[in-house]
């Protein structure tokens, strides 16, 4: 056979073996890539870690194995394109993780086992690849000088372009105090404003948290920026020098403009905003 007629065969070919195992219970985490008719390809990208193998059941176009991180609805809300690019995650970097989440939250994990929050953060930087680099170097951060380095499970770039770092069930220091049990998502740039007034970076950024949120029952309340982090009911710091530190991305009146248009795309989509949540007093 023509090496064309392969190409144009094996799209359909791979969605009947993902559809198949799936049908038996199997939890399929594969990263490749696909060859297309014009000779292009598109990576596969695994959003998380399977931990267990799902229920027997049909799994409708968009979604992705379940994981221990929490339990997914049927979506309503098609997942994004998410570009797999990770980050070094070795065996010693989770064993920091591990150290790490016991020092500062009394959990000897690496796991991110139940997510309830997302926070939003920007890079202060203008390019994806320099956030990415920082990332990737499992160095002591220059703030608060303490392995493992710093992390977030997604970059959002400015074409709208997502990224995902990290598995969705390790956990990734991005928020003090909220690591244990949040996503971070990062979006290039250098203030709110930047980022709310570029429209295909907040439609893929709304698009990522709409998802999230929905995959994870996660509540709009609990969609926060990155300065609102010590007012949230997860909050908790056992490390009573770092019990109010926080950062100054994403102010409280630009994550209600945030907020507001997150609102209105997850009425589109029918997907719950959750209970109210009540900011608590931070003390600091």
């Amino acid at each position: 056979m023509p090496v064309s007629g392969l190409r144009r065969r094996w799209p359909v070919l791979a969605i009947v073996i993902v559809a198949t195992l799936g049908s038996a219970g199997a939890v399929v985490l594969f990263v490749g890539t696909i060859a297309t008719a014009g000779g292009s390809s598109e990576q596969i990208v695994p959003t998380e870690r399977a931990t267990s193998a799902p229920p027997a059941t049909t799994q409708p176009a968009g979604t992705v194995p379940q994981s221990s991180v929490g339990t997914p609805t049927e979506p309503r809300l098609r997942r994004p394109r998410i570009v797999w690019k990770p980050i070094p995650f070795p065996a010693h970097r989770l064993a920091e993780t591990a150290a790490y989440a016991l020092r500062h939250y009394g959990i000897d994990t690496w796991h991110l086992r139940h997510a309830h929050v997302i926070v939003e953060h920007y890079t202060a930087s203008t390019t994806m690849i320099s956030a990415w680099s920082t990332f990737a170097q499992d160095v002591p951060d220059s703030e608060l000088h303490e392995l493992p380095g710093t992390c977030a499970h997604f970059i959002v770039d400015r074409d709208g372009t997502i990224y995902q770092l990290v598995p969705l069930d390790v956990i990734c220091r991005h928020t003090v105090g909220l690591n244990y049990t949040a996503f971070g998502i990062e979006h290039v740039g250098t203030s709110d404003g930047e980022i709310l007034d570029d429209p295909a970076q907040m439609r893929a950024s709304l698009h990522l948290t709409a998802w999230l949120m929905q995959r994870y029952h996660i509540a709009l309340g609990d969609v926060i920026g990155h300065a609102e982090s010590l007012t949230s009911p997860y909050h908790h710091e056992l490390y009573p020098a770092w019990r109010c530190q926080t950062h100054s991305d994403w102010l409280a009146p630009d994550m209600r403009v945030y907020r507001h248009r997150l609102r209105a795309l997850l009425r589109r989509y029918d997907i719950p905003v959750g209970p109210a949540v009540r900011p608590v007093s931070s003390g600091c």
